[in-house]
């Protein structure tokens, strides 16, 4: 044996052992924000704000998907109760550029008798990251700081933390009943969010 293969095996050995730690280090991470996600989405932070903030989901040809309805329908429950005076709907254009999930949501709640100066589309974005910069950049510009942030009960945890960041104080209004009826369901949705949370924190989307 040459005089360099101790070497050479003490630095795999190292290299391995920087990798085992590393890993152990992302799954605590990953089970963690699991727990959080968890947490969050059983906690209904509702109260009075400045906005609503619906984050935009499918919409077929101009009309919300069920799930982007319920969600409009919360927001539609807690403007009627006051919450806040102002309702803002989020969402880019998908497959059909005639149509943003933004514009959608808002023609939506026009129709439901919200008035028009109480509703504000942000309809450029295309995922959640860019909305939260989006809904930010609204927010600020109208003088407002704090929002109730209306998703789906496992989604709002990212929401919370991606607007937070944006410098607003946010409160989670996770829409009724919008977990998950089997575990495997849960276990997939929660496990989507974790990761999608942690890839955004280290920036890689």
């Amino acid at each position: 044996m040459s005089a360099a293969a101790p070497s050479l095996i003490w630095k795999k050995q190292t290299v391995g052992s920087i990798v085992g730690v590393a890993a152990s280090a992302v799954l605590v991470w990953f089970l963690v924000t699991c727990t959080r996600i968890v947490l969050q989405a059983s906690h209904d932070e509702s109260r009075p704000a400045s906005a609503i903030v619906v984050f935009g989901a499918a919409e077929y040809a101009g009309r919300p998907s069920p799930v982007y309805r319920a969600r409009l329908n919360h927001a539609y429950d807690l403007f009627r109760r006051g919450l806040a005076p102002v309702i803002i709907t989020t969402g880019g254009s998908g497959l059909d550029p005639s149509f943003s999930e933004g514009g959608v949501g808002r023609e939506y709640l026009r129709s439901r008798g919200i008035p028009d100066p109480d509703l504000i589309a942000e309809t450029q974005s295309d995922d959640t990251s860019e909305s939260a910069k989006r809904v930010s950049v609204i927010m600020r510009m109208n003088g407002m700081k704090s929002c109730l942030a209306v998703s789906d009960a496992y989604h709002v945890f990212r929401v919370k933390q991606m607007l937070k960041k944006q410098g607003l104080m946010v409160y989670a209004a996770p829409r009724p009943d919008s977990e998950p009826r089997s575990t495997l369901q849960r276990t997939f949705a929660v496990s989507r969010e974790a990761a999608s949370y942690i890839l955004w924190r280290l920036h890689v989307t």
